[in-house]
């Protein structure tokens, strides 16, 4: 809607995970550098968490451009299913066709998959987002898929995306054999006053703006008090804030343009 006003070619802070709109702030560079080792190096099992809305997915798509022609990938979005489910949901993901066996029989098709790429040279990662929300079951599925190996290498690299929950329900006791081959961890913090300032003005750059829409020095602090860096609420409260600025047709976001919008996201506009 306000696209055209402020000379913008596209949606600045929308909130689809798009790896163009990436910010790589020090904190994301070094999450996504965790990754990015614990694949290459083969470590089996890597894990990022962080809140709601910190960037893990949108790093998880950064990850996926990144890998090139040596690597065959799979991602699980949503891991709520039963356990013959997610091994039948894995392997589609890898393009098997598996749609008439049961578990074992899935399993047995992975396995073999695994070891074809590995003798052409392949690696093979399996990337879980909202990981937080596997069962115990699933959890121990997971683990032994990591089983898959051969005398010299892993043939399965596993990265687990996921709430701070995440590395609550891994630290239970019972769950130490799953904890234990998980040797690459990262934790996502969110961005603080100055990053926010940088991230709001990438994304403007992206999106295509040339000198405006311009966040005043209150505005920006608004912003980073009510987000508390959180990039997704970042975007939520900076849209709101662009329509206004066009309602009022000015391109100078100020700390009241801010404040309304972030009481039409609170649900407390009349």
């Amino acid at each position: 809607m306000y696209h055209e006003y402020y000379g913008l070619t596209e949606a600045p802070f929308d909130i689809t995970p798009n790896p163009r709109f990436l910010f790589y702030s020090a904190k994301h560079r070094e999450a996504y550098n965790h990754l990015l080792y614990g694949i290459r190096e083969r470590k089996g099992f890597v894990q990022l968490t962080g809140e709601v809305g910190a960037g893990k997915t949108t790093l998880c798509r950064a990850l996926l451009e990144q890998l090139d022609g040596h690597f065959s990938t799979a991602l699980i979005l949503n891991p709520v299913m039963s356990a013959d489910q997610l091994m039948k949901a894995i392997a589609l993901e890898f393009g098997l066709p598996v749609h008439t066996l049961d578990r074992l029989e899935t399993l047995a098709v992975i396995n073999q998959f695994l070891l074809q790429q590995a003798s052409v040279g392949r690696d093979t990662v399996l990337i879980i987002d909202e990981a937080q929300d596997l069962t115990d079951d699933l959890l121990e599925q997971v683990r032994l898929l990591s089983n898959l190996e051969t005398d010299n290498r892993k043939l399965l690299q596993i990265v687990l995306l996921g709430q701070p929950e995440l590395r609550d329900r891994l630290n239970q006791h019972k769950l130490r054999q799953l904890r234990q081959r998980i040797t690459v961890r990262y934790h996502l913090r969110p961005l603080n006053r100055f990053e926010v300032e940088h991230y709001i003005q990438h994304r403007l750059e992206v999106s295509g703006a040339r000198g405006g829409p311009h966040f005043t020095m209150p505005a920006l602090w608004r912003v980073h008090k009510y987000s508390g860096g959180i990039p997704r609420l970042v975007n939520a409260v900076c849209d709101k804030a662009l329509l206004a600025g066009f309602v009022n047709q000015t391109d100078r976001i100020n700390w009241s343009m801010i404040g309304r919008a972030i009481r039409e996201l609170e649900g407390n506009i009349d």
